[in-house]
């Protein structure tokens, strides 16, 4: 069980009561997959880049790979067409020998903040993708969040892993699977004497309509967050573009320089969203200007 601050060495964390900057590690993480996280990553790491910042990224599904794929078709459209677009600098985990842990040391606990001590310095901010499954690694990188990001459905299938709720009556009965991990996660990051994480629940893939099931999962994550410890904040809704632009590494951000001069109103509205989500999230130093 990681305990200590030494499990946390190398994490380039945030001191505001000494006044000092220092890279800022957001972190997109939720143990079910297809709630849009790469999509919402992506675009988060792309906005801060244009507004001037330096991004590292980091993909910890080692096995879907889905934000490193988006990151791989991104450097492939910019040479195939010549367009000089802003891409995040990604790190892997660095390869280490069993035979040098120390006695209880874990490796992947040894590989990841290897890495961050490798960013540390080269980055202000640093974006973790995690898998949709729970890990030794995603443990750890939600101890390291600054930011913490969970993208989520729409829907109580989703909802159902951040806490459980009465059918009936719509009580909230307590926390679930991915909560509990978050608060293990918390409970190590406040032991090493670290600044908490600030949580943001992201609704994900909104209907554009009033729907009585969008009102319900609303007042239950109001009434989760408060029991809990998160914010909520508005995502991107459904729309076809954002399928389409993972195969060239595009966001809504760059289709102007891929030659989209007039952009449609689903793609102002979609624009917008990310604009929004920026704000919400309350970044240090980043004000969208965009």
């Amino acid at each position: 069980m990681l305990h200590d601050k030494a499990c946390l060495k190398g994490c380039a964390f945030s001191n505001g009561e000494l006044g000092v900057t220092v890279t800022h590690i957001i972190v997109f993480g939720n143990e079910k997959g297809g709630s849009g996280k790469s999509t919402t990553c992506m675009h988060v790491g792309t906005a801060l880049m244009r507004l001037g910042f330096r991004v590292g990224a980091v993909d910890l599904d080692l096995r879907q790979r889905s934000f490193g794929r988006y990151l791989e078709n991104r450097t492939a459209y910019s040479r195939r067409t010549g367009i000089d677009l802003p891409i995040a600098q990604t790190y892997e985990l660095p390869q280490i020998d069993p035979a040098s842990l120390a006695e209880g040391e874990n490796l992947s606990d040894r590989r990841l903040s290897g890495l961050m001590e490798q960013m540390e310095g080269a980055c202000d901010f640093i974006l973790i993708d995690c898998p949709g499954s729970h890990t030794r690694l995603a443990q750890l990188a939600h101890a390291m969040a600054d930011t913490l990001v969970t993208p989520l459905n729409d829907s109580f299938v989703d909802f159902d892993l951040l806490g459980r709720s009465d059918p009936d009556t719509g009580k909230i009965l307590g926390p679930s699977i991915y909560s509990e991990m978050v608060w293990n996660a918390r409970q190590l990051r406040a032991n090493a004497g670290v600044k908490p994480t600030d949580w943001v629940v992201v609704r994900n893939r909104l209907g554009s309509q009033y729907m009585l099931n969008k009102k319900k999962i609303g007042s239950a994550l109001d009434a989760l967050s408060t029991r809990i410890g998160f914010r909520v904040a508005a995502g991107f809704s459904e729309r076809v573009v954002f399928r389409e632009l993972f195969t060239n590494g595009l966001t809504l951000l760059d289709l102007k320089d891929a030659g989209v001069n007039q952009l449609s109103i689903s793609n102002i509205a979609a624009r917008q969203e990310v604009r929004d989500l920026l704000i919400s999230l309350k970044l240090p130093g980043v004000t969208p200007n965009f």
